[in-house]
């Protein structure tokens, strides 16, 4: 199961464009919180403690106690449901906070992981890996920080699929069973090796064919001169 950290982070009281870039620069991202229980506010959290958090998951959504100075209930679970970044230097800019209950039902986005070395592989084969995150759902207590699948019997032309991976128990999702998480192809390099094989058998043949023509044509050159 994932791991809960904990982030300190206090109410904010300013909001607004000129708010947000004064506190970035003092280290600080602005935040949100917002639940199904609860009207929404907006918090502040210290970009580096948060960053320091985020470098140790394994996905982008993933659970912290919040602890919240200034407001109403000092701790408080909550869900990291969306993280906004700097698309050039990847610095966080603003963080959506999802409040839940230990008893409520998460959506999390995970990562699919492929282990092992693929028998498919080692025979020339490559691997495409083509679903690299799925959306599971369970309680909070029962969030897996990944799903794993081991790829060391799947051959040249077999798949996986959805149906194939294992959840924890009280692990589920909505994703159609026969979507292909990955498949292990012929490259370029097999296919043409064992197309040249097959060109290199015709050409002995054709030259196995040539050598009786051109024994039979003097055979009967010299019933001719007979």
């Amino acid at each position: 199961m994932a791991k809960q950290e904990t982030l300190q982070a206090e109410k904010r009281e300013v909001s607004g464009t000129s708010a947000a870039k004064r506190l970035r620069r003092d280290g600080i991202v602005p935040a949100v919180v917002y639940g199904s229980q609860q009207r929404e506010y907006s918090i502040q959290v210290n970009t580096k403690a948060f960053t320091d958090v985020f470098k140790r998951q394994s996905s982008s959504n993933f659970l912290v106690n919040l602890e919240i100075s200034g407001a109403d209930e000092a701790s408080k679970l909550a869900m990291v449901q969306d993280i906004q970044q700097n698309p050039l230097s990847g610095e966080v800019i603003h963080i959506d906070f999802h409040a839940v209950r230990e008893d409520e039902t998460v959506h999390a986005n995970i990562p699919v992981e492929l282990v092992g070395d693929s028998a498919g592989v080692k025979a020339g084969g490559l691997l495409d890996h083509l679903l690299h995150s799925i959306e599971i759902h369970c309680r909070p207590a029962d969030l897996p920080d990944r799903v794993t699948y081991d790829v060391t019997e799947l051959e040249i032309g077999e798949s996986v699929h959805v149906s194939d991976l294992e959840f924890p128990e009280d692990v589920s999702t909505h994703v159609d069973d026969d979507v292909v998480v990955a498949i292990c192809i012929s490259s370029r390099a097999t296919v043409s090796e064992e197309a040249s094989g097959t060109g290199e058998e015709g050409e002995e043949g054709e030259e196995g064919e040539g050598a009786e023509g051109e024994g039979a044509e003097g055979e009967e050159g010299s019933s001719d001169s007979e």
